[in-house]
């Protein structure tokens, strides 16, 4: 298996994840209807407006040339703290997750930050995402808790932060 940086031409494999993996991760927590309209095309060109920021750094895990999972570090608009980013997103296929993948690219995306002069990440997950526990194992904090709406459901959202991109690195 190999960490890469995403190319243009990975927009619809990374859609494939991303719509797959919400379809599993979210199932009971999301709205089926919401899960059910999700749609590879709408979210190839989703990828591909993605990819086109440069401030995005997205990442891809591939095995056999096939796209297994990726990651996304990002400075969220809302965050203005000086020296945090974001960690905005890490999916993997279901039958990926338990076997290091989400290691591996959590740790390209805290280089990635490192090398940006970031120090602190936030990551946002929702609170019944039993993902949180993945994140808490590599030490972010809980932050808050902040109500959130999909598919006409409120839903609550967890906020995590990483104080320091060297402790998490350390982990590895």
């Amino acid at each position: 298996m190999i960490i890469r940086i995403a190319k243009l031409e990975d927009a619809a494999n990374i859609a494939k994840v991303h719509v797959d993996s919400w379809r599993t991760t979210y199932k009971n927590i999301i709205p089926q209807s919401f899960l059910d309209k999700l749609s590879y095309e709408q979210r190839t060109t989703l990828w591909q407006n993605n990819m086109a920021n440069p401030a995005r750094n997205i990442f891809v895990a591939e095995t056999n040339d096939e796209i297994i999972g990726f990651v996304v570090g990002e400075k969220r608009d809302t965050n203005t703290e000086p020296g945090a980013t974001d960690l905005s997103a890490i999916y993997l296929f279901e039958h990926c997750q338990g076997k290091g993948v989400g290691k591996l690219l959590l740790k390209q995306i805290m280089h990635s930050f490192k090398e940006q002069g970031f120090h602190k990440v936030y990551v946002e997950v929702l609170a019944d995402n039993k993902s949180r526990e993945f994140y808490k194992y590599y030490g972010a904090e809980f932050v808050k808790t902040i109500p959130i709406t999909i598919g006409g459901v409120t839903i609550d959202e967890e906020v995590y932060v990483w104080n320091s991109v060297d402790t998490v690195l350390e982990k590895f």
